[in-house]
């Protein structure tokens, strides 16, 4: 009784183990199974676009000088607002001045895409967007109107931070591509960034009143002597 069946099962054993070995059937019935590991494709444009575009230094300036244009017309729509919320006359001065500035800048930065056949135009610069949108808050406070001022003076200064890095950073990524007359305006530019920047810390000094250096007397102190 069990011989037949143990030869049943032997000759089954034997047919499956020749249908896995033969390569015809291996290439039908299995595909590669992809792992957590196996990098995968970009499926989108904006993941190829952005792939390609860090692949050079060339394309690393081209996207740097698109933020800092984006960047700069954003500070054209947005000084305006921070003169007409200073107190002092000299800061307001100051804003208006580098009002100026700025346009000049986005002028320049025109002239260096046309250098390197690009179209002047800009990506969103989330950093900028950020730095106006916490500026914007200390425009809204009430208060002593000279430590007003000196928030909004520390709201400007971290813009010209941000501009003082970004193009010293353009500005060598031009010498170094061969770009002599980019780099040149480039650095006018980051003169006039750092420039601006030793202007409000001199109004920082000056600006607050000495009043606005002592601390409040509690209510009913005066009534207590």
């Amino acid at each position: 009784m069990l011989e037949p069946l143990m030869a049943n099962l032997k000759e089954s054993s034997k047919k499956h183990a020749q249908i896995h070995a033969s390569p015809r059937c291996f290439s039908r019935s299995r595909r590669p199974v992809r792992t957590g590991s196996q990098k995968t494709k970009p499926n989108s444009g904006i993941e190829r676009e952005r792939i390609m575009k860090l692949e050079t230094l060339k394309t690393l300036y081209i996207d740097e000088l698109r933020d800092l244009y984006n960047a700069e017309n954003q500070l054209v729509k947005a000084l305006p607002k921070m003169a007409k919320a200073a107190s002092s006359e000299e800061l307001q001065d100051a804003f208006e001045k580098h009002l100026e500035q700025t346009k000049s800048h986005v002028d320049r930065l025109e002239e260096v895409f046309e250098e390197i056949g690009e179209k002047p135009k800009g990506k969103t610069c989330k950093a900028m967007k950020g730095l106006i949108d916490e500026g914007s808050e200390i425009l809204k406070e009430d208060g002593e109107e000279s430590v007003i001022d000196a928030g909004i003076i520390v709201a400007a200064q971290k813009v010209e931070h941000y501009e003082i890095a970004s193009y010293g950073s353009v500005r060598t990524f031009a010498q170094l591509l061969g770009k002599d007359r980019s780099a040149d305006l480039l650095q006018r530019t980051l003169d006039e960034e750092s420039e601006a920047n030793e202007v409000l810390n001199k109004l920082a000094e000056d600006i607050v009143n000495p009043e606005a250096l002592m601390e409040p007397e509690p209510v009913g102190a005066s009534s207590e002597r």
